[in-house]
């Protein structure tokens, strides 16, 4: 994608979407340093009816926007964009991590928004490392971030378009906990590392997705390996899905608008400043 080489399990096949989620990019690289932060990452474009959430694991993210937030969001931490009726937004890796060089990893996944919040006012929210909640499992051995959603009774400060469960897992060896999802979920659990084992049953391994098909309630999880994995859970929207690189839409004409309304400069403009 525009250059950069990453790992993409969502669309895949003959799989579009897991309503409502619709793509993830799991971008892990190491950067040589030397590098200029306008030449690295991705550079303002447009975004309009779904959330953009990106979840940093190494390195940094600086995001600046057409509605003047300029945040830069470190390892452990998530940025998180409802971009409703538009906005413009760049993402690149941090100053940092361009100019002295390092590993560098992250997760992007898109959700889609409900027709009646497509054209919603824009909003960013950032949750560092500090701010995501944390649940232990009973070994100790299971670390659960709360992105969005309510975990244990842990509930996450992230406003979400549509009810959802998004968690961050960092499982040691031998470390096993039980996720309880509500029935009528969408549930997928993608792995960045490591081996698990789900359910008693299926072993797992690095960059695999497992999607439960709307048949998840208790999700139990052993770390055969130290391993790291997102599980993602919403409510389906069950509405039409019109896409067109940028926005996501319910029907054609409505992302004909959007790409005039783009034009015509409606979602607002991002010229970034570098030092």
């Amino acid at each position: 994608m525009g250059g950069i080489v990453l790992d993409q399990p969502l669309p895949y096949a003959s799989i579009n979407q897991i309503d409502p989620f619709l793509l993830i990019h799991h971008w892990s690289d190491r950067l040589p340093g030397g590098q200029h932060q306008k030449n690295v990452g991705v550079g303002p474009h447009p975004h309009r009816g779904f959330a953009p959430v990106t979840f940093i694991f190494k390195g940094s993210i600086h995001h600046r926007d057409s509605e003047g937030n300029d945040e830069t969001v470190y390892g452990g931490g998530t940025q998180w964009m409802n971009s409703g009726k538009g906005i413009v937004h760049s993402e690149r890796p941090g100053q940092e991590v361009v100019s002295k060089g390092g590993d560098f990893e992250i997760i992007q996944f898109w959700i889609n928004a409900p027709a009646k919040n497509k054209m919603d006012a824009p909003s960013y929210q950032p949750l560092s490392k500090e701010q995501t909640p944390q649940v232990l499992s009973k070994d100790g051995k299971v670390k659960v971030g709360v992105v969005a959603g309510n975990y244990k009774g842990v509930e996450s400060s992230i406003s979400s378009y549509s009810p959802m469960l998004i968690l961050r897992l960092d499982i040691e060896a031998g470390g096993e906990t039980t996720i309880s999802v509500p029935e009528h979920y969408n549930t997928l659990l993608y792995q960045l590392d490591g081996v698990l084992t789900i359910n008693d049953t299926q072993q797992t391994k690095a960059k695999d997705m497992t999607w439960f098909e709307n048949d998840a309630c208790d999700i139990k999880i052993k770390g055969n390996q130290t391993c790291r994995a997102i599980l993602l859970a919403g409510e389906p929207i069950k509405e039409e899905v019109a896409t067109y690189g940028p926005f996501v839409m319910n029907t054609q004409a409505e992302l004909m608008e959007a790409i005039r309304d783009y034009q015509a400069g409606k979602m607002g403009e991002l010229i970034e400043n570098f030092d």
